[in-house]
């Protein structure tokens, strides 16, 4: 069986807003790793790890970010920003389709 690798954020769909991406991203928000790694080739126990830290970094805040203090509120919604922006320059649609 072959593993599978994460293409990294840079590499991913819509502009890394896929769950992966945005995991990648909320380990940015919250310093887990630094904005210069995208997790290319991280396969998925490391994918997993990342997770777990990433999950336990959101349960203080109810995993919402208006709850957020106000440094990590600038920073998701800056990083957000830049991610939408990217992806619609893409061909992104943040609209549901009718099967959606």
């Amino acid at each position: 069986m072959m593993k599978q690798h994460y293409a990294g954020i840079d590499q991913d769909e819509n502009g890394g807003l896929t769950h992966l991406g945005r995991m990648v991203r909320d380990a940015w928000v919250f310093g887990i790793l630094p904005e210069s790694e995208t997790c290319a080739g991280w396969d998925g126990s490391q994918m997993q790890n990342l997770y777990e830290q990433v999950y336990a970094a959101w349960e203080p805040y109810a995993h919402l970010p208006s709850r957020l203090p106000e440094d990590l509120q600038r920073r998701h919604a800056q990083l957000y920003a830049q991610a939408v922006v990217s992806a619609k320059s893409e061909g992104w649609d943040a609209e549901l389709g009718e099967d959606d």
